[in-house]
């Protein structure tokens, strides 16, 4: 079968994809050399995406409670709910909160039947907890939210700042961009981050700053640069509005020690051509807005905006949280970058051929969840997307959801965390069914194409909103055909952004065919350089935008350490997706807590030990990893984990609902935490094709080849037998060392569980037992020992999970003469993939180095 073109699931860079369907819902996939985004290139979990896309997990039928029910009923069990809260308690006691994993024809009818209809802006998005404060940014500096940089410069510039970015993690394909440039025109890579992550690892400098130690930092950058005479006037005077008071509020004291500075100075001052790409460490502050502006003011003050290699660049999470943005996903926006002036929402409100229009702004999502709780909000819908995990302070969040009458989900899972509060489920259609077009974070729209038939009773999320809107009595205005149908009232509808000055223009699609559509090529809306003749000001002039750096956070006693939230490098949000697959199981099994091996020391905890964190708004238990690459005082945790995949590591209920001022984005990179030890008197794993829940002190499950790999912990006596699936029964124990091994197999000697426990011993390797699962192929014996009875070759620590590397095997090849990243990559193929498993490649060899010269003193 000829492969579909299509775009990536994952996050902002929104890499093409060549996906080929086979049989039984199988999947190759592989980049698309004619994509601009990623030409050909691919990262971990857009390879892998083949392995997410089965039936086991899917909501395929409209659920009533626990009662499959049919569509017609489901749907008019939502209108009439939300029909009677509209009536009885007005407009605004409804609310949509939506998703970037939406597509933008998803997206325009969800806003169009909310702030157009219903007659409330209360529709926000869980780009506000990624995205929120760039946006504002956008809007202040520029007065519109646009990005004025694409790809291409990353091929051109001289300098990169990453701010706030693991990039060779959370963005390898443009990691891998950089890499090159760096390579081919000796750019320099710059780095502020709290941790020494593996893209510090590889910079020329790492700034480790404070936590909320941007806006210091920039102002004071460019405080030195107008000092020296190296901000460009010219440019200044003839596209920027200057506050007079802006260079007097320049704060001379950076926060970081005098040499860094100086270098950071000199490489800004020496290299003209720079970019500055900032994401969640930068936006998710309560500073954020100012974070955002503080870069933009740089970059405006010393011309390097709107050249070739040269700007402010923001990289978005998620797929589709540029196209959220364009039609008006979030609550403080009205419409394809409108706002709410009187004249704006006439102009809308002719176009959508309504009277019921929203009057103003409507909740932003910790805002909106707080209304949930309190019951002004009586309606909630909730597409795509899992608040009960995500949100701040989640456990507020799930006492709101409790507490709300009526809670609707669309989700593509039949079992999240937000499902399990909903009246009624709805299933949507997933990544490999939907049709529709998404925006990245170049503002480079691409078709998302459908790649199975859609699976049980599934439909698009459009059709499922456009459906309720006729229940209600809205028919005309959404009886759309298809997603092509959607896309062409959208792009009409930028004639209305156009007409108010804004740079927003897709009206050259407006009138496209179907077949058009279907065929359309992914392109830029504004061009290379949208920015260039004129800003979106009245008077075409940006705006320099004074902004303040937050004040140091002083550890209290009682919450002595600074907690930093964060991704992993192979999974995705709360692991709906990337859970599923094996291979991207691998990378971290159990959500970790990282902290300084002297802080480990201090506060008793052990590397591989379990800690609990507790914050004033909830606790969590992780495993501990020491890590060198924390500051003292200083924790971070995953944001991924939820109880459908463990007991514990559910760090949303950490985190503090404060909020930027302007943005309304939550900070979820500087909350005051402690952390004290948690001492189990059992360790267990248990490998098996089915799911289980064990109801113990700990665990944490995760996906392998043909099951699931389930970590356990607990005090007490332990009864884990409920767990093991019928079948024939080999047993050992050593009741001395508190050992004890269980075996279960079918009639035909297939391996069909296998469980290890130990009260003071050490538990076998994983890997070997994991790959039996389902296999005949070794003896009881040796399933009870866990290891063959022949001695494998040791790989090591999976270091490339796209080629299966093991460390050992690159050491191997380091102590052959592989000196340097790309020899490994040619001996083992580690690292010629996405690249993100490039920088502890280059830690390896490193280190083998170390060791050499160690040896040899």
């Amino acid at each position: 079968m000829k492969a579909i073109r299509t775009t990536c699931a994952y996050c902002g860079v929104g890499c093409g994809i060549a996906a080929t369907p086979g049989s039984d819902r199988q999947l190759r996939i592989k980049g698309d050399m004619a994509h601009a985004a990623n030409r050909g290139a691919l990262c971990s979990k857009g390879t892998h995406l083949g392995e997410t896309v089965g039936l086991g997990e899917r909501l395929l039928h409209p659920m009533i409670g626990d009662n499959q029910v049919s569509w017609d009923v489901a749907l008019d069990d939502v209108a009439t709910r939300m029909r009677s809260c509209i009536d009885q308690h007005g407009p605004d006691s409804v609310a949509f909160y939506v998703s970037g994993q939406l597509l933008t024809e998803d997206y325009y009818v969800a806003n169009k039947l909310m702030k157009g209809f219903v007659g409330s802006a209360n529709i926000d998005t869980n780009s506000r907890l990624c995205m929120a404060s760039a946006v504002a940014a956008h809007n202040r500096a520029f007065g519109e939210d646009v990005v004025p940089c694409t790809f291409e410069d990353l091929d051109c510039a001289d300098l990169f700042i990453l701010v706030g970015s693991n990039t060779a993690w959370c963005h390898p394909v443009v990691w891998q961009r950089i890499e090159k440039t760096r390579e081919r025109r000796g750019a320099k890579i710059v780095v502020i981050d709290p941790r020494r992550t593996e893209t510090a690892e590889r910079a020329d400098l790492h700034i480790a700053v404070d936590p909320d130690g941007d806006t210091r930092l920039f102002n004071a950058l460019l405080a030195e640069l107008f000092e020296r005479g190296e901000v460009d006037q010219e440019f200044l005077a003839q596209k920027c509005a200057v506050p007079t008071d802006f260079w007097g509020s320049l704060d001379a004291d950076p926060g970081i020690p005098a040499g860094q500075f100086g270098k950071l100075v000199s490489l800004v001052s020496q290299r003209e051509r720079m970019i500055t790409l900032f994401s969640q460490g930068a936006n998710q502050s309560i500073g954020g807005t100012d974070k955002g502006n503080a870069v933009i003011n740089l970059h405006l003050a010393t011309g390097r905006i709107n050249r070739l290699g040269a700007g402010p660049f923001s990289i978005t999470g998620q797929p589709n949280a540029m196209g959220g943005r364009e039609v008006g996903g979030l609550a403080n926006m009205l419409a394809c970058h409108l706002g709410f002036s009187e004249e704006e929402r006439a102009a809308v409100a002719d176009f959508w051929q309504t009277d019921r229009l929203c009057t103003g702004p409507g909740l932003k999502a910790v805002d909106l969840f707080q209304a949930v709780n309190d019951g002004r909000v009586k309606f909630l819908w909730v597409m795509a997307t899992n608040p009960a995990v995500s949100m701040p302070d989640a456990g507020f969040v799930r006492e709101a959801l409790a507490r709300c009458p009526n809670v609707v989900v669309s989700d593509v899972m039949a079992d999240t965390d937000t499902g399990q509060f909903a009246h009624i489920r709805l299933p949507a259609e997933a990544w490999a069914e939907k049709d529709g077009t998404v925006t990245n974070s170049e503002r480079r729209i691409s078709r998302q194409r459908r790649l199975f038939p859609s699976p049980g009773e599934t439909r698009a999320d459009w059709r499922i909103i456009c459906d309720v809107a006729s229940r209600l009595g809205y028919g005309d205005a959404f009886d759309f055909a298809n997603a092509a149908a959607i896309f062409r009232e959208y792009a009409a509808m930028t004639a209305l952004s156009v007409a108010a000055g804004k740079l927003l223009d897709l009206t050259v699609h407006a009138q496209c065919s179907d077949a058009e559509y279907d065929a359309l090529e992914p392109f830029l809306w504004g061009g290379d350089k949208p920015l260039k003749q004129r800003f979106s000001f009245p008077d075409g002039r940006a705006r320099l935008v004074v902004t303040k750096p937050l004040p140091t956070v002083a550890p209290a006693q009682e919450y002595p350490l600074r907690l930093n939230t964060g991704r992993y490098r192979d999974q995705w949000h709360t692991m709906t997706r990337t859970g599923l697959s094996a291979k991207l199981s691998i990378h971290r099994r159990e959500p970790l807590l990282e902290m300084h091996p002297d802080d480990c020391v201090l506060y008793g905890l052990s590397s591989s030990g379990l800690a609990q964190v507790d914050t004033p708004y909830g606790s969590a238990v992780y495993r501990v990893l020491a890590s060198e690459g924390q500051k003292p005082g200083h924790i971070f945790v995953p944001m991924h984990w939820t109880d459908q995949m463990g007991s514990a590591g559910r760090t949303g209920r950490l985190l503090e609902p404060k909020v930027d001022p302007v943005s309304g984005q939550p900070g979820f990179k500087d909350n005051l935490a402690k952390v004290t030890p948690v001492e189990p008197e059992w360790r267990a794993f248990l490998i098996s094709e089915d799911i289980v829940a064990p109801e113990v002190l700990y665990w944490a499950r995760s996906r392998v080849p043909q099951g699931w790999l389930t970590e356990m912990a607990g005090k007490g006596a332990e009864d884990l037998d409920a767990l093991l699936p019928v079948g024939q029964r080999s047993e050992v124990a050593d009741l001395a060392r508190g050992m004890r091994r269980v075996t279960v197999t079918d009639d035909a000697g297939h391996l069909l569980a296998a469980l290890f426990l130990t009260r003071r011993g050490k538990l076998p390797q994983r890997d070997w037992i994991m790959a039996q699962l389902g296999s005949d192929q070794a003896t009881p014996a040796e399933w009870l020992a866990g290891r063959p009875s022949t001695r494998l070759p040791d790989k090591g620590p999976i270091v490339c999970v796209c080629h299966d590397v093991g460390e050992q095997q690159v050491l191997a090849a380091v102590a052959e003469g592989a000196a340097d990243v790309a020899a490994v990559g040619a001996c083992t193929a580690a690292g010629t993939n996405c690249g993100s498993c490039r920088p502890i490649i280059a830690r390896l060899i490193e280190d083998y180095r170390s060791h050499l010269q160690e040896a040899a003193e």
